[in-house]
């Protein structure tokens, strides 16, 4: 359960770091934008470094397929662009692949 809240808690502040940076580049929004930016940034790496995995790589790629979906999650709620099929599909896919990353019995 401490693993999923990390990763969720991980997955916004990357998204609402990098969607910052989206805003500036792409959106014409102020560079003021890169402040609140850099911090979730920050936040998301500190977060990640919270998990309890026995590699570093192995976090990293089973919080790949939470950020996945909640990416897309994100375009729903906060650019307001519903997902497809073909969305849901792939993060289901990437949602099983983080399952068995995180879940898989491990050699002691």
């Amino acid at each position: 359960m401490k693993t999923s809240i990390l990763y969720l808690a991980a997955a916004l502040a990357e998204i609402a770091g990098c969607f910052a940076f989206w805003a500036w580049l792409r959106l014409d929004k102020s560079a003021l934008w890169l402040i609140p930016g850099m911090v979730s940034l920050g936040i998301f790496a500190w977060l990640l470094t919270m998990v309890d995995a026995s590699a570093a790589g192995r976090a990293y790629a089973a919080y790949g397929g939470i950020y996945i979906a909640a990416s897309l999650a994100w375009l729903w709620g906060a650019e307001g662009l519903r997902p497809d099929r073909w969305d849901l599909i792939g993060a289901t896919i990437c949602l099983i692949g983080a399952a068995v990353i995180i879940a898989g019995p491990r050699a002691a």
